[in-house]
């Protein structure tokens, strides 16, 4: 994958944003009293929205470059990392691109039958449980889709050999199975990050308060997710473009500290 992202140019004077609706009152400079509904932000789960840097390159490598699937072992690759680190947005592109059949399975394993249904081209389990699961179910998954000769993807926060699981066959499985880790975040991945979130929210923000409010945020995209969310919030509720007085608000928000 090829993906770029261009920095939105930086505004020392950004323009008040209003949006009109009917959930609460806000005022704007030199604009009269008008209405706020509360937006909510769709995240792009899409190639093109993702960011790339060094930390993910080995990911990408093996999600979009051509013929990359062939060599997964037995079809099937594991991406594990902490939370935050676009797993979750890899899986999605990754299942677009391939046609496959994408499932959530924080809150359990589903049933090999149903995903198999309309005979995807491909499966995609995100957030897979590493303990106390229903082991069985994933295990029936994994002989499906090796039956049928399926591409498997799974993201998961720690790689297989730290799962806790007690059935022979689901670990022999496991360990044949293909592990790329999402490294943390570089500095300038965080940056380009917090510019595109802002870019899709139409929040504008001057340099020095970005950059003094992710220099204090902890290095995590989640974090930078984190403080984009409420600095749309406080900007919509007071009218007004964040300054370095909002921006300690926030970080005090999530640190617990301003500086």
């Amino acid at each position: 994958m090829t993906e770029q992202v261009s920095d939105p140019e930086w505004s020392e004077a950004a323009p008040s944003r209003i949006r009109a609706g009917a959930t609460g009152e806000i005022r704007g400079p030199e604009m009269s009293t008008q209405t706020a509904f509360l937006f909510r932000h769709q995240p792009r789960f899409d190639e093109t929205g993702f960011v790339a840097a060094q930390s993910n390159a080995s990911a990408r490598a093996w999600l979009f470059s051509r013929d990359a699937m062939q060599g997964w072992s037995e079809s099937r690759l594991i991406l594990w990392g902490a939370p935050g680190r676009g797993k979750t947005h890899l899986l999605q592109a990754w299942a677009k691109r391939c046609g496959a059949a994408a499932m959530e399975c924080s809150d359990g394993i589903p049933d090999a039958a149903v995903l198999m249904e309309d005979a995807p081209a491909a499966l995609a389990l995100d957030s897979v449980p590493t303990a106390d699961f229903d082991e069985l179910a994933l295990l029936r998954i994994v002989n499906m889709a090796r039956e049928h000769r399926v591409p498997l993807l799974m993201t998961a926060r720690l790689p297989p050999g730290r799962w806790r699981v007690s059935l022979p066959d689901l670990c022999s499985r496991l360990r044949a199975t293909m592990t790329v880790e999402l490294k943390p975040a570089e500095d300038a991945l965080l940056l380009r990050l917090m510019l595109r979130l802002l870019a899709e929210r139409q929040l504008v923000v001057t340099r020095p308060v970005t950059e003094w409010l992710l220099h204090r945020l902890p290095r995590e995209a989640r974090a930078v997710h984190e403080a984009v969310a409420r600095i749309d919030a406080m900007t919509l509720a007071a009218g007004i473009p964040l300054d370095r007085k909002g921006a300690a608000r926030v970080l005090e928000d999530i640190c617990g500290t301003s500086e």
